[in-house]
């Protein structure tokens, strides 16, 4: 326990921004309340951004990433833990300036962490992670908007990526039609098979005629890219409808008129999944142990180790990355 491995991206002498397995030491680790040995970890799109150098998500380098981490309590400072607890941490500054989970131990304060509700493992609380955590805020937002199944449609843009493919199954067990909008066409199969009634390819997400309203088309959007997908669906969402917005991949501006919204009275959510509060965090993480949890859970990740991680994150900047990896680091 005194050593233990970890990935650490660092900037080489060219530049350039590399990542390589260390050995590092418990006392190295920052100060907190709680030592965890963690089992699994995922990879998600900040992970890959602040694995290549983006000082938007990580100021200092070298610089263990991993916003995720699910794992056993080793010390405790706090009455509320104790030694053994399978407990997940997500979110919160783990992973950005903060020592992450691609690390065979993490240590954090005590209000990070969520311990694991019953009928979900630690494996499965990772194969959700920050991304299904995510899709499962952006369908509580939608829900809470009003918006049922019998109301219409439902679109999930970047449909193949951590939260679109999270939202495509949740939505699917809890009895929504749901579209999943994609560029990549071989992805048909997988999303379909896990709950997806249509696809539609994303340039149809991608209005340039410039006028202000377009055909209604969707009860509610989950959107996960941002820019001009997000105005599209700000324009073609019906009378009533959700948009949700939590993420920037196509763009972090985007350009709209207030007529969606002062005619249709659609309604605009931004999702932050990283300063939830904890009573919410606690609520949602019950809701994906118990009656969202999708048939398909089970289906919809691949698992590799520390030393297959750079490859994934050059996948997942590349955009070739699709559905959920996790990280098992319990070896």
């Amino acid at each position: 326990m005194n050593t233990f491995r970890a990935l650490e991206a660092y900037e080489n002498t060219n530049g350039q921004f590399e990542q390589r397995i260390i050995q590092r030491a418990i006392e190295d680790l920052p100060d907190g309340e709680l030592l965890i040995k963690v089992a699994y970890s995922s990879l998600n799109y900040k992970d890959a951004l602040s694995a290549s150098g983006n000082r938007g998500v990580t100021k200092k380098f070298p610089h263990t990433p991993g916003i995720d981490a699910a794992g056993t309590i080793v010390v405790s400072r706090v009455g509320r833990f104790k030694v053994g607890d399978p407990v997940i941490i997500t979110g919160y500054d783990l992973g950005m300036n903060t020592f992450g989970g691609f690390s065979n131990y993490i240590r954090v304060p005590a209000n990070w962490a969520v311990a694991l509700p019953d009928g979900l493992t630690l494996k499965e609380s990772m194969i959700y992670g920050t991304a299904g955590f995510t899709a499962a805020l952006s369908i509580d937002k939608l829900l809470r908007g009003g918006v049922q199944p019998e109301d219409g449609d439902i679109l999930v843009t970047g449909a193949t990526g951590g939260v679109g493919s999270m939202a495509v199954s949740i939505l699917a067990k809890l009895g929504y039609r749901v579209i999943g909008a994609t560029g990549k066409s071989e992805a048909r199969e997988m999303l379909m098979s896990l709950g997806a009634a249509d696809i539609i390819n994303r340039r149809e997400m991608d209005d340039d005629s410039g006028r202000a309203m377009l055909r209604s088309r969707w009860a509610g959007v989950i959107d996960t890219v941002g820019g001009n997908t997000l105005a599209t669906a700000l324009k073609t969402t019906q009378y009533g409808g959700c948009v949700t917005c939590c993420g920037n991949v196509a763009a972090a501006d985007f350009t709209t008129t207030v007529y969606p919204f002062i005619l249709n009275g659609i309604t605009l959510f931004g999702i932050d999944s990283v300063n939830c509060p904890m009573a919410h965090r606690l609520a949602i993480w019950a809701r994906l142990a118990d009656a969202w949890k999708p048939d398909t859970l089970q289906h919809q990740y691949q698992t590799i180790t520390l030393v297959a991680l750079p490859n994934a994150i050059s996948l997942m900047l590349s955009g070739q990355h699709k559905g959920r990896t996790i990280i098992k680091l319990d070896d």
